[in-house]
């Protein structure tokens, strides 16, 4: 872009989002500064509120800007900048979210894989089949803000207190909602092990 083209601080510090942009466009860092400054603050507590650790949501504010330097896909048309932005934001603080449980249940997995015991025998597998449908069957019968608890817990490896944070509720809701889904889960177990003859333990 010619030099000459460029605008000057003061036109840009009161240039609007979309003057902004078509800058940005051009190339003029200077413009996306200014966007920073502007919209930083909506991106960061976004990002913190759904990621939790200022670190993660520090990493991805600074991609959510670089990625509107590189490729800004931003219609005017379609709506406001913020919106644009905290749209963007809350799709990619999503995503990172999948990615760490995917994560934590491949580590999982590979944690409870047997060393030197890799074929399964038909009964064994009988076995496993029979016991992952009670365990689908018992969590059904609870409520969403009981599995929720246990799943936070189970897939993200997360303390009372830290699912407590992790969803944003007290410590002592955690706490009954998981006992509650303990008892639940274990009557349910106990009574298919009656009905089917079969061991749950």
């Amino acid at each position: 872009m010619d030099k000459g083209s460029e605008k000057p601080l003061s036109v840009l510090s009161t240039s609007s989002d979309v003057e902004l942009l078509y800058a940005v466009k051009q190339g003029q860092v200077q413009a996306l500064r200014f966007i920073y400054r502007r919209y930083v603050g909506l991106v960061y507590s976004l990002a913190l509120r759904i990621l939790r650790t200022p670190e993660e949501a520090e990493e991805l504010t600074q991609e959510i800007f670089l990625r509107l330097w590189e490729a800004n896909s931003y219609d005017p048309n379609r709506g406001s900048l913020g919106h644009f932005l905290v749209f963007l934001t809350r799709s990619r603080a999503i995503d990172r979210l999948r990615s760490q449980r995917s994560r934590q249940k491949a580590l999982q997995a590979m944690q409870h894989v047997t060393p030197h015991r890799t074929v399964v025998n038909p009964l064994e597998q009988a076995s496993l089949d029979e016991r992952s449908h009670l365990i689908k069957a018992a969590l059904a019968n609870l409520s969403p803000a009981e599995r929720e608890v246990l799943e936070v817990a189970y897939y993200e490896g997360l303390s009372q207190s830290e699912t407590a944070k992790r969803l944003d509720i007290p410590l002592g809701t955690v706490k009954t909602r998981s006992r509650q889904a303990l008892k639940k889960l274990r009557q349910t177990l106990h009574y298919e092990a009656l009905t089917n003859d079969y061991d749950p333990l």
